[in-house]
């Protein structure tokens, strides 16, 4: 008689390909804010690989509370209109708190979105080829008043907090931050900080 047959191995992970980019974007991904809004601010810049080059098919998310500090966002901004591909709850009117942006052939992104309320920062997923793992990571907004009293800011040396910052553009009315993603440092620049999350004990 033979014993139960042993489970089978978890299978491995894969490397993300460039290939979940023809079904993740979708029309108006790239706006959380309501059309005209006159809070808007626009946060873009490139994603780097190892070698310091672009990564034209990168996805990234962005989360965030509304400026009030509500979480709620706005309702069927992530149910899919079958007809259309865009989403009834992202009809330009309403904040969402959530965008969804493909870079470009030159590794570029840009977001348009409110001011967060209750935290100085947007939170980001990254999402690109070669990782086993999307990776997360914060940006950071340097008019903020409550970024310097920020635990996880405060715990990182200054050269490591810097790749958590944005930084302002001059002359952006409404107001433009420049965020950069390295996947990897080069020798020149850091490697962005990014997080790890685990379930509780």
């Amino acid at each position: 008689m033979t014993g139960p047959t042993p489970a089978p191995p978890p299978t491995a992970s894969q490397t993300v390909g460039p290939f979940y980019g023809y079904a993740l974007p979708f029309p108006g991904g790239p706006d959380a804010a309501p059309a005209g809004h006159p809070g808007t601010v626009t946060v873009h810049g490139c994603v780097h690989d190892g070698a310091g080059e672009p990564i034209p098919d990168a996805l990234l998310e962005f989360w965030q509370p509304a400026p009030d500090g509500s979480r709620r966002g706005a309702p069927g901004s992530m149910r899919r209109d079958r007809v259309t591909g865009g989403f009834p709850g992202r009809d330009g009117v309403r904040f969402t708190g959530f965008g969804r942006v493909a870079t470009d052939a030159d590794g570029h992104y840009a977001l348009r979105t409110l001011p967060p309320g209750g935290v100085p920062y947007l939170s980001l997923i990254v999402f690109a080829r070669g990782l086993l793992h999307h990776l997360y990571t914060r940006i950071y907004l340097p008019d903020r008043t409550d970024a310097a009293a920020d635990p996880l800011l405060a715990s990182l040396e200054p050269r490591r907090r810097a790749t958590l910052l944005a930084v302002e553009e001059p002359g952006g009315a409404p107001a433009t931050y420049r965020f950069d993603i390295r996947l990897q440092g080069d020798g020149t620049h850091e490697e962005t900080v990014f997080l790890e999350f685990t379930e509780p004990a």
